[in-house]
């Protein structure tokens, strides 16, 4: 007996380590019976008949997935080096399973491919500037695709968009044209101000002599005010006939 006994407790623990399967809160298990899908089982604890059902885990978790760079030629025939980053996560795990051989693999070169194609769609200044558009767009695209497989993809991030230095370059001498273009509207603005004060205040000087020549003293009197040893000044018509008047009065 003492033989026999050891050989069933090996066949027991043969038994219970290739059929009794522990699957965690986020796994599920596809499990076939003779080649047929039969049900998805987990979490907890599952028997299998050894030889008679097969068993594929799958993690419900998000994947994470880095999307390799990939070269872009925008609609102006600039071309760029774009990454991004994928989430993404199995909703369905039998179709994840029976549809398509690599759901992982699958995605990635998916998102690769859709990745060229929405953003080749578009300029270089909006890929710059519209990235939460682009992003959007390339994941209802991929989450539309994928539905299929039983994947459910959450969310797309353009990380970097690489330019050559010849572009930097163009890029940089824009920007600067663009300054300098603000900077001189800016002055001509201040300038048109400028001229329309000046030219209500003339009228408001020209209603009133006496002001204009209270202005006038005033500039006098700031130009005395210098290091100037000499100066000369033209004498206005009006300041000499008050003074013509006075002298008159006096005789």
């Amino acid at each position: 007996m003492g033989p026999f006994f050891g050989f069933l407790l090996v066949l027991a623990v043969l038994f219970f380590s290739t059929s009794v399967k522990v699957f965690r809160e986020y796994e599920r298990g596809v499990v076939f019976f003779l080649g047929r899908f039969w049900r998805v089982k987990g979490p907890g604890l599952f028997v299998l008949i050894p030889g008679v059902q097969q068993m594929v885990r799958v993690d419900l978790r998000t994947i994470v997935m880095d999307v390799p760079s990939q070269d872009v030629i925008s609609r102006d025939n600039v071309s760029v080096r774009v990454s991004a980053v994928l989430y993404f996560r199995v909703v369905k795990p039998e179709n994840a399973i029976i549809q398509v051989e690599n759901y992982y693999e699958a995605t990635s070169q998916l998102a690769q491919t859709t990745l060229r194609s929405v953003l080749g769609q578009h300029e270089l200044d909006q890929m710059l500037s519209e990235r939460e558009q682009l992003n959007s767009a390339v994941q209802k695209i991929l989450d539309a695709q994928t539905g299929n497989w039983g994947i459910k993809v959450s969310n797309v991030e353009i990380k970097r968009i690489d330019l050559d230095e010849s572009m930097i370059r163009a890029i940089a001498k824009q920007a600067e044209a663009e300054r300098d273009r603000r900077a001189k509207i800016i002055h001509a603005e201040g300038e048109l101000q400028a001229s329309e004060k000046l030219l209500q205040a003339s009228q408001v000087l020209a209603q009133q002599p006496q002001a204009m020549q209270l202005r006038y003293l005033q500039t006098l009197s700031a130009i005395a005010g210098t290091n100037n040893s000499t100066i000369v000044f033209p004498m206005p018509m009006e300041l000499g006939e008050i003074l013509v008047n006075m002298a008159q009065k006096k005789k």
